[in-house]
């Protein structure tokens, strides 16, 4: 579920509610930040040129049905990503 405050941030940010649910369904990564939220991201391609974007998910696991708090996408991969290859 998305709360009020994911949909303003999500439209603000030009993020989809699509692409949101792509990134809940196939996380690239995910980790608990405290009891009850997560945040999960995954590497997606976005743009015209494409760029690559780590796009994160930030939500509440702590209630039925979870709930999306918020989203966004950085262009600081480097920074963001946690597993190194």
């Amino acid at each position: 579920m998305l709360t009020a405050h994911a949909r303003f941030e999500m439209d603000r940010r030009g993020l989809t509610e699509g692409l949101v649910e792509r990134v809940l369904r196939e996380p690239g990564e995910r980790w608990e930040v405290r009891p009850g939220r997560h945040v999960l991201q995954s590497k997606i391609s976005m743009g015209d040129p494409a760029k690559l974007y780590v796009v994160r998910v930030v939500i509440d696991t702590d209630r039925i049905p979870n709930e999306v708090v918020t989203a966004y996408r950085t262009g600081k991969i480097e920074k963001y990503w946690r597993q190194r290859r």
